[in-house]
């Protein structure tokens, strides 16, 4: 899985985002060597992730743009592949806050911005309604846009749920392969310098989120276009924390879709994000300033909102590209290059990517086909997939019966989200192996609780140890240089 095991393919995806993974379930359907290039030891460790995981409905996105588009055709998708590729999805809709007279004249506007972009179910709703939905709501709320079709996923397990489908179709994922450089020959591009070697292919895709503009740059493709990395952070609070019921939004500004409030599929509830610009593509860290302004715009939409119930805090980064077509509005950039044969770019996919994910997977592959690549469907393609069993949402009778089957669901390793012993052994035995703490707790949720992992840690990296045969001081915390044990001191003592 880790290794290239083969040089050359007939595709190659650079970056196993959600984007890349959906695209490389998309191509899995056809008589096709694909390969799936990524830089870190995991799955889903950029941008797709670290984010507030939203299906949005599509009544945001400028009329006619790419964004609206493929938001509109992938919250559609999503309702389709969630059920196939056993991905949690809540359909929990969407309301879209005014408070004030102003932000209450804005509602007609984004509501009619909706139908345009084929939105189905929206409706404008007045203040009885909004707090007879969402009692926790401010008071002063005057009004709110109702969006049915949007809900919320594991983000993870998006990323997580694509990618090991496609494996299981045939697709290659080669993992701690970094980019270093582009091949090109007679105006085609041939071949990629990875850490991992040279890689060849008749197609490279390259969707590597927040560095997508530099892999452009490699072959001389748009020099104008740059992308700047937005950091957004959030607040994660206790499951117990406050109750609501939808996705709750500020009215949009120039920024974004604002600060809001929302609940994950883990029952807990979290608010987020803010959006500054950054200059290092990497920087991840969560600041005082951001989070205070965090938690003021979550107040204006729940008072209840407070930070004693915060268990975890993090940040993500947005790929916001300076592609705008109609001189205005920021839109994706997706196509096949111009400078080179051979290459399809994928840059800019902030909001609603995610969500557009699936659609943009169909897009490529249309891309392809009329670029002239043969795309034959399998016979025995698998549209299904099937994650690890979580133990703590079974009833006691399907517990009984699966600790029967596999005494190690027996054993709770994670006493704060009843992760077993078993689930994490699956997970390391996974189409797309859990080899570090970090891809563990990934898939199971495991150390996420109130102790934040002080309990499981020790057991965790003895499981690892155990199942991938290796010591404890080679397990790592997320991949490469980040070991948690350096030497048996027992040993040298003795």
């Amino acid at each position: 899985m880790n290794e290239v095991s083969q040089q050359k393919y007939d595709v190659v995806i650079v970056g196993a985002g959600i984007v890349g993974c959906m695209i490389a379930r998309e191509l899995s359907r056809y008589k096709l060597s694909v390969a799936v290039v990524e830089r870190d030891s995991d799955v889903g460790m950029g941008q797709s992730t670290a984010n507030s995981a939203i299906i949005h409905s599509g009544h945001d996105p400028a009329p006619g743009s790419l964004k609206a588009l493929l938001n509109v055709r992938g919250n559609e998708l999503w309702h389709q592949i969630a059920p196939e590729l056993d991905i949690p999805l809540d359909k929990t809709g969407a309301l879209i806050v005014a408070v004030g007279p102003e932000e209450q004249a804005g509602l007609r506007p984004l509501y009619e911005r909706g139908k345009e972009n084929g939105v189905k179910g929206l409706e404008i709703l007045g203040r009885e309604q909004v707090l007879e939905m969402e009692p926790h709501l401010t008071p002063d709320v005057t009004g709110a846009l109702s969006t049915p079709t949007a809900g919320v996923v594991d983000p993870f397990q998006g990323v997580l749920g694509a990618a090991e489908n496609a494996a299981i179709n045939g697709v290659t994922f080669i993992f701690d392969a970094e980019v270093r450089g582009m091949i090109v020959e007679n105006g085609t591009l041939t071949g990629i310098e990875t850490t991992k070697g040279t890689i060849e292919a008749q197609w490279f895709i390259n969707s590597a989120g927040v560095h997508s503009d530099e892999l452009m740059h490699m072959v001389g493709d748009h020099p104008e276009f740059e992308i700047t990395a937005r950091r957004g952070e959030y607040f994660v609070f206790d499951d117990s924390a406050f109750t609501i019921s939808s996705v709750l939004f500020p009215m949009p500004s120039e920024k974004g879709k604002g600060i809001l409030v929302t609940t994950t599929t883990h029952g807990n509830a979290m608010v987020g994000p803010n959006s500054d610009p950054i200059e290092d593509k990497e920087d991840r860290s969560v600041t005082k300033e951001g989070m205070n302004s965090i938690l003021s715009g979550a107040h204006r939409l729940v008072p209840a909102v407070s930070p004693r119930d915060v268990i975890a805090t993090f940040a993500g980064l947005r790929a916001t590209g300076n592609h705008a077509p109609d001189g205005k509005n920021k839109d994706f950039l997706i196509e096949v290059s111009s400078t080179v044969e051979g290459l399809v770019n994928l840059a800019g996919i902030e909001s609603p990517g995610y969500v557009s994910s699936p659609a943009i997977a169909e897009y490529v592959a249309e891309l392809l086909r009329d670029a002239g690549l043969k795309l034959e469907e399998k016979a025995d393609w698998q549209a299904r997939r099937s994650r690890i069993p979580r133990f703590r949402d079974l009833s006691h009778a399907e517990r009984a019966a699966l600790v029967a089957k596999n005494p190690a669901y027996g054993r709770i390793v994670c006493r704060c989200e009843e992760v077993t012993e078993g689930e994490i052994i699956d997970a390391i035995h996974s189409p797309i192996p859990a080899t570090s703490y970090d891809a563990i707790k990934r898939r199971t949720w495991l150390g996420t609780g109130r102790c934040q992992g002080s309990f499981d840690y020790p057991r965790t990296m003895e499981i690892l140890a155990r199942e991938l045969n290796v010591s404890m001081t080679e397990i790592t915390k997320k991949g490469p240089g980040s070991v948690f044990l350096y030497r048996q001191t027992k040993e040298e003592v003795i």
